[in-house]
């Protein structure tokens, strides 16, 4: 079969590998649609937070093939791997991204996503979905997916659930004013989730009109192109000068930090939500002194993966439209290219490694 594999940040490769076999408990399946997401390109880039430097070590490994956003259909297994996930020979499953350990601290206290040794595939110990098959372990975490979705739209479940768990950090109230930054795949589906918690005001931010527009379309009440008009100051307008409850940062983008502490009103909560290139600086007292803000991190998408499936099987998104670009494994470059391009081409772009 063909397979993506990292030889190192800015060398992938597209190789001839053995069809993987199951072992006891393993189940195999047939890779429909992989999604390509802003962390494969930093990864792919060779940012620290996957390649380390003086203040980390590497977490990414070589010879892995990446892809944690997939979907496809289980084509082989013994018995004892289909009765503990719960699954048949031919059904259409999604995976977590994350392969728990089930011994660690934070796994034995029910945090598995906050798993120590933290393999994922694509990235760690796990071959990813960037192939035309992979294994599904016996530890990983299996969810049956409609056949009736298309097969990129279904793979868009993982991004979602990533954003329903931000959504849910957050506490949205329904008095609230909340801000979304970003109208990307994370953005859209921290916009779907604010909607279904039916806040005040929700407000989308973006630089570009064509996915503020989807942003609307997706569950926005009000959007702001903050590459002409001030968000802060539109913001503070609409709230008779407090400032926004909640600011959901969904961009990866460094200003986008900064925007969010200054928009936010006193005793404010923000979500972050982004895997960043580089670091960010910004006036920590605004946390503090100034604000009290209550300041949240996200991580994957725990507990809400059906949700994100139920939401999409519904109907609840313009998901065609979301996903944007469809391109064979041959194309995997191309793939991390549209991904790559700061002039707005793409939104969620999927390889189909069997197309």
């Amino acid at each position: 079969m063909q397979a993506v594999v990292v030889h190192g940040p800015e060398d992938y490769r597209l190789e001839e590998v053995d069809v993987p076999e199951p072992g006891a408990g393993e189940l195999l399946m047939q890779v429909e649609a992989v999604g390509v997401c802003a962390s494969d390109l930093k990864c792919y880039h060779g940012a620290a937070k996957f390649w380390g430097d003086e203040n980390r070590p590497a977490w990414a490994q070589t010879g892995v093939t990446p892809g944690h956003e997939f979907v496809g259909r289980i084509v082989g297994g013994d018995a004892d791997g289909l009765a503990r996930h719960g699954v048949e020979l031919g059904d259409r499953v999604a995976c977590e991204q994350i392969v728990p350990c089930e011994q660690c601290r934070y796994c034995l206290r029910g945090q598995y996503w906050m798993c120590g040794p933290h393999d994922m595939f694509g990235f760690r110990n796990f071959n990813g979905a960037m192939a035309q098959y992979m294994l599904v372990p016996t530890r990983a975490r299996v969810h049956r997916v409609s056949q009736d979705l298309e097969a990129q739209h279904a793979a868009f479940a993982e991004p979602l659930s990533c954003a329903l768990h931000a959504v849910e950090r957050a506490t949205i109230s329904f008095d609230d004013v909340v801000v979304v930054a970003g109208c990307g795949p994370i953005g859209l589906g921290l916009i779907a989730g604010a909607r279904a918690k039916n806040p005040r005001l929700l407000i989308a931010l973006d630089l570009d009109d064509d996915k503020l527009e989807l942003g609307r379309r997706t569950g926005a009440d009000l959007t702001i192109n903050i590459a002409r008009e001030d968000a802060v100051a539109r913001v503070r307008e609409l709230t008779e000068g407090y400032g926004a409850d909640v600011y959901l940062e969904g961009s990866g983008a460094v200003p986008a930090v900064a925007q969010g502490l200054n928009l936010l009103r006193k005793l404010g909560t923000y979500v972050e939500y982004s895997v960043f290139g580089s670091d960010v600086t910004v006036d920590w007292s605004i946390i503090s002194d100034d604000k009290e803000l209550d300041v949240r991190g996200a991580h994957l998408g725990p507990h809400c993966w059906p949700a994100a499936i139920k939401m999409l099987e519904d109907g609840k998104l313009p998901i065609s439209d979301i996903c944007t670009h469809q391109v064979p494994l041959a194309d995997f470059q191309k793939a991390l290219d549209l991904v790559g391009d700061t002039s707005g081409a793409s939104v969620k772009v999927s390889i189909l490694p069997n197309a």
